[in-house]
């Protein structure tokens, strides 16, 4: 039988795609259970009003993490306490998709084109920390716009970046710049201040909104915070 552990790593590698960060560090996971191979999980959102695209999103990710552990054969998620929680659950649940669940909301790709829009959103906020990282270390612009993903030790900043570099397709071999735009084009050195600031205002607003969505979710649900937990 999978362990209830195999099954959280594989559940902590779904993101909120607004929020860019695991379902599990959100505390969006309720519960888990496990019972011959049958895996039920229960999400909860810091509102009833979470948009329905981005807690489908979640809810089909954290379906697909269950299932890809080994001796998992059946993975059924529940969205609780989400004013669309049924269309969800059953749109997820019996594989509808999400066009099937909410016919009048959405037109063909079934939900790509929003998971793309994060994706590039998330590579930008990564790249402008790890950028920003560097720059505190001591290297100018112009370094940082001839930098070559060769240039950068180890470290898990960078393992992120690169983890989302991937995620658009993007080039990730040792020869590649360090600086690039969503569609993969080398910033040239006298705009990368100017990337790096846009990037910044991208990096600021995910951040924000992670901070609002933990707040919401303590309240509503008596969670202490994780200030409070490591107090």
């Amino acid at each position: 039988m999978p362990s209830r552990q195999a099954v959280l790593d594989a559940l902590s590698g779904v993101r909120d795609p607004e929020l860019d960060e695991p379902i599990t560090d959100l505390d969006f996971v309720s519960s888990l259970e496990i019972e011959d191979g049958a895996t039920t999980i229960r999400l909860r959102l810091p509102t009833y009003f979470c948009a329905p695209n981005f807690a489908y999103l979640m809810v089909a990710d954290a379906q697909a993490a269950a299932l890809s552990v080994p001796g998992v054969e059946r993975a059924t998620v529940f969205l609780d306490d989400h004013y669309a929680s049924e269309e969800i659950n059953t749109g997820v649940n019996e594989q509808h998709g999400f066009d099937g669940a909410f016919p009048k909301e959405t037109e063909g790709a079934d939900l790509e084109e929003l998971r793309t829009t994060f994706r590039r959103k998330s590579f930008v906020s990564r790249q402008e920390q790890l950028c920003r990282t560097l720059r505190a270390e001591g290297h100018s612009s112009e370094e940082l716009a001839n930098m070559k993903l060769e240039d950068l030790p180890p470290s898990d900043e960078f393992e992120k970046y690169l983890q989302r570099r991937a995620e658009l397709g993007l080039d990730v071999s040792a020869e590649a710049p360090l600086v690039v735009d969503p569609d993969g084009k080398k910033v040239p050195e006298e705009a990368v201040v100017q990337h790096l600031r846009f990037a910044k205002t991208v990096r600021v607003s995910i951040e924000g909104n992670a901070s609002l969505c933990r707040g919401l979710l303590s309240t509503r649900y008596g969670i202490p915070e994780r200030e409070e937990r490591t107090a």
